[in-house]
């Protein structure tokens, strides 16, 4: 098969040929239609998550079809379509698995980083960590639901019920989660890279009553602001932004340092939380929901052997939505 593998962090990906993997025990084969570029990714290629198996296929918001069963697999079949997510496997003893919290696993191993993803044309994954895929979307638009869509549902799952939510870095998963937060009768306002008129134009076509940049005050104070931009400096403007009683969610894996800042801003019983992860009750709450919204995904696709190009146009910020690659050449 196909790959796009990572040798060394900070590297480009080489195309490689690889045996088709073989799914062992209460695993699946999966044939790979398309895979979602996610922020996560740049994140692992770039060395700023610092643990990836290597060499590595990254990826891991995956959408294709079962092309195989390992043993003790009993409700997936060959030709079912089904997406795969970030967290690939959970030790299901711990306190924290046997409390609903599997998303903060010690022992945790996630897909496109310590197990081989979807930039390649198969790859296997644990059974318990697949999932069926609501069938009103196309391979392409469905991919961005697994991690853009999910990482946004549980961040605003977060905020509680927010009333006037605040959307820090308007990409992937904002584009998603201001449709969900619409749906549900909240109230949008869209923060951007300061400058950035393309993107605050595609929030306000998306339901966002406002848009500005990222280091504005906002017309009126936040329930919540939900930060989906890695940069640690909004945290503190996400602080002066919100009310009091108001609510900071980071929803990134990885963000630089925040930059220390007055109690003041804490005050009031303002709080900051982080998402970490997701749980397989995100995913199955989350492809219900979706078609009812119904959620449509914004994607730029690009084939396999141009998934550096397109890493790079993540890293530009050159494109709204989410990008894709597919596995045509």
């Amino acid at each position: 098969m196909r790959a796009m593998l990572l040798d060394r962090p900070g590297e480009p990906l080489r195309l490689a040929t690889l045996p088709d993997p073989s799914p062992g025990p209460g695993q699946v084969l999966v044939r790979v239609h398309a895979c979602a570029v996610c922020r996560t990714d740049l994140h692992v290629v770039d060395g700023e998550l610092s643990e990836p198996k290597l060499p590595l296929v990254p990826g891991h918001e995956i959408v294709g079809t079962v092309a195989g069963v390992g043993p003790g697999v009993e409700h997936f079949a060959p030709g079912q379509r089904v997406g795969i997510p970030w967290l690939g496997w959970t030790c299901g003893v711990c306190r924290f698995c046997r409390s609903g919290q599997e998303n903060l696993c010690d022992r945790a191993r996630f897909t496109g980083y310590q197990i081989d993803g979807g930039y390649a044309e198969y790859t296997v994954a644990d059974a318990r960590f697949v999932f069926p895929l609501p069938a009103a979307y196309p391979d392409l638009q469905a991919a961005p639901l697994l991690c853009a869509g999910l990482i946004g549902y549980r961040t605003l799952r977060m905020a509680g019920d927010a009333a006037l939510l605040g959307l820090y870095g308007f990409g992937a998963a904002a584009h998603i989660l201001a449709q969900v937060a619409r749906f549900e009768g909240r109230r949008v306002f869209a923060f951007t890279r300061p400058g950035d008129e393309a993107a605050r134009r595609f929030a306000l076509e998306l339901g966002a009553e406002w848009a500005g940049d990222s280091d504005a005050a906002p017309p009126e104070p936040l329930d919540a602001a939900l930060i989906f931009a890695p940069v640690g400096a909004l945290v503190p403007a996400a602080l002066r932004a919100v009310r009091k009683g108001g609510v900071v969610v980071c929803g990134g894996i990885h963000m630089s340092d925040i930059p220390a800042f007055p109690y003041e801003l804490l005050w009031g019983e303002r709080s900051v939380r982080s998402v970490a992860n997701l749980t397989r009750r995100d995913a199955e709450e989350f492809l219900a929901l979706a078609p009812r919204v119904p959620v449509q995904s914004e994607v730029t696709p690009y084939p396999l052997v141009s998934a550096n190009v397109a890493l790079a146009a993540l890293r530009g910020g050159r494109v709204q939505g989410a990008v894709v690659l597919t596995m045509g050449t």
